[in-house]
């Protein structure tokens, strides 16, 4: 078999060195957007659509007065 140690070694530091250029913290706002928007769709349609929702937004604000 062969010594694969040393490679080993190098892509374990060369992964950390990848990993460790992410910043911690809050994405673009319309990177947020792009992940949510499907999600939404898909709800949209499972729903009954765009007068469904209307209508909910609609008994809420009543509720509250407005």
């Amino acid at each position: 078999m062969a010594y694969t140690a040393p490679r080993t070694a190098i892509r374990t530091r060369e992964r950390g060195a990848f990993t460790a250029e992410r910043r911690p913290g809050r994405r673009h706002p319309l990177v947020a957007t792009a992940m949510v928007l499907p999600l939404a769709a898909l709800l949209v349609y499972a729903f009954g659509g765009w007068e469904a929702v209307v209508t909910q937004a609609s008994s809420v604000g009543v509720m509250l007065g407005r």
